[in-house]
C-alpha cells in the first residue's frame, strides 16, 4: 500500500507539519543533573533529519522536587536545563523539524530512596501507587496548586525558547493519570470522587497553561486507559464514559489528544473497529495521535527487559489513516532504532527497515 497518507502535510492552528509522523516520547536517562547535553540535541536532530515531522521529547519534569525518579532524566526548569533545551530546539528547527517537550510529573511512581531529595515522600492524590499500595500521605491542596503552577511555568518557558507546543503527560499511571484513575484517587474533596472531579487536576493544568502562553499555542494531552500498575485498567468502560471523561479536557483547551495504546490495531470497544484515537476523535471532534507498536510486532514492555522486536507492516495503519480515523501517528521504538525510519517508509525502502534491538536503549544513537 502507498504510504502517501503518512506524508501529507498537516496544519492545525499554529502548528504546521510536513507529514503525519510524530516521534513518541521515550524516557532516556542521558541528562546528568537533569540538564540536556549536546548529545541529546544531536539525538533529536537526527530524527528530524530522518524525516520525522514532529518530535515529542522524552518526559521532562516540571519544577517540583519530587517530580522525577532519576537525576539523569531531563528537567524543564532552571537556567542550565532551559539553555540545554534551547540547543535542542535550535538543532531540530535547523534540520527542518518541529518539537514539543512532554511535561511530566511521575507522582507515586517515584521510588524516594533512588531519586533526588530521597528524604521527601513521593506525591499522589491519595498517596497510592496502585490500589491498596500506600506510599505516602495524600497531596495537600497547596501542593496540588503548586504543581499546576509548575506545569504552567514550564509551558511558558517552552514557548519562550521556541518550542512548537507542549504535551502534558497524562498517561501510564503517572501523577496526572493518578488523579484520573479511581484506583489511585480516593480523595473525598473536590479533587476526587466523580469522574469530573478526578479530571479537575488536568483541567486546571490545561487552563493554567493556556493562560500562561497564548490562545494559539498548541497543547497536546497524552492519556491512556492502561496503567503501568495494571495493564487491564480502564478509565472508561464504554464510549459514553469516555465522552464524559474527554469533553471537560477538550473544553479546557486541549488541541490534540495523544491516545496511548500498547498496540494501535486493537479496537477499543466491542462492536466497533475504532481504536482509542478513533473514538477520541469521534467523541471530541479534536485531532488525535495514535500510538502503540507502530512498525513492530511486539509491544514495548519487552524493551525494558532488553528484548527486541521484528518489523511489522503498516498497511493496516495506512488504511485507518486514509479513513481519517486519526490524524497523526506516533512512532516509538522503530524511530529509536533507526532515525531514518520515516524517510525509508516514504521512499518505499522497506527492505532496509531494521528490527528493533533492546540494546538501543543503552545509547543515544
Amino acid at each position: 500500500m502507498t504510504a502517501n497518507a503518512l506524508f501529507k502535510p498537516y496544519s492545525q492552528g499554529n502548528l504546521s507539519l510536513t507529514n503525519r509522523i510524530v516521534m513518541a516520547p521515550m524516557t532516556r536517562q542521558f541528562s546528568p543533573n537533569g540538564i540536556p547535553t549536546a548529545d541529546v540535541a544531536a539525538y533529536y536532530k537526527r530524527r528530524a533529519q530522518g524525516g520525522t515531522g514532529l518530535i515529542i521529547t522524552e518526559g521532562t519534569t516540571v519544577n517540583d522536587k519530587v517530580a522525577t525518579m532519576d537525576g539523569n532524566i531531563p528537567q524543564f526548569h532552571g537556567e542550565q536545563a532551559l539553555i540545554g533545551w534551547k540547543q535542542v530546539v535550535d538543532e531540530v528547527h535547523g534540520a527542518g523539524g518541529k518539537i514539543m517537550p512532554q511535561l511530566w510529573h511521575v507522582g507515586m511512581a517515584r521510588v524516594a530512596e533512588k531519586a533526588p531529595y530521597p528524604e521527601l515522600p513521593s506525591a499522589g492524590p491519595s498517596g497510592l501507587f496502585k490500589p491498596g499500595k500506600q506510599g505516602a500521605e495524600p497531596m495537600t491542596v497547596e501542593h496540588i496548586e503548586s504543581v499546576i503552577a509548575a506545569f504552567a511555568q514550564a509551558a511558558s518557558d517552552a514557548k519562550a525558547i521556541g518550542m512548537d507546543g507542549i504535551e502534558i503527560h497524562g498517561a501510564h499511571g503517572y501523577l496526572v493519570d493518578q488523579f484520573f484513575w479511581e484506583g489511585t484517587n480516593q480523595r473525598t474533596d473536590s479533587w476526587g470522587g466523580s469522574m469530573e472531579n478526578r479530571g479537575r487536576f488536568a483541567v486546571e493544568i490545561i487552563k493554567a497553561i493556556r493562560s500562561a502562553t497564548s490562545p494559539d499555542f498548541p497543547i497536546v494531552l497524552r492519556y491512556s486507559q492502561w496503567k503501568q500498575q495494571d495493564y487491564t485498567a480502564r478509565l472508561a468502560q464504554s464510549p459514553q464514559e469516555l465522552e464524559k471523561f474527554l469533553i471537560p479536557l477538550s473544553e479546557a483547551g486541549v488541541d490534540i489528544f495523544h491516545c496511548s495504546q500498547r498496540r494501535y490495531w486493537e479496537n477499543e470497544f466491542e462492536g466497533s473497529e475504532l481504536n482509542l484515537a478513533g473514538w477520541t476523535k469521534k467523541l471530541t471532534g479534536k485531532p488525535t495521535i495514535t500510538v502503540g507498536s507502530v512498525g513492530l510486532n511486539d509491544d514495548f514492555f519487552g524493551a525494558f527487559k532488553g528484548q527486541g522486536s521484528d518489523t511489522r507492516s503498516v498497511d493496516d495503519l495506512l488504511e485507518r489513516l486514509n479513513a481519517e480515523e486519526f490524524d497523526l501517528v506516533a512512532v516509538g521504538r522503530a524511530l529509536l532504532q533507526d532515525p531514518n525510519w520515516a524517510n525509508k517508509i516514504k521512499e518505499n525502502r522497506t527492505e532496509e527497515l531494521e528490527t528493533y534491538s533492546g540494546q538501543s536503549l543503552a545509547t543515544l544513537s
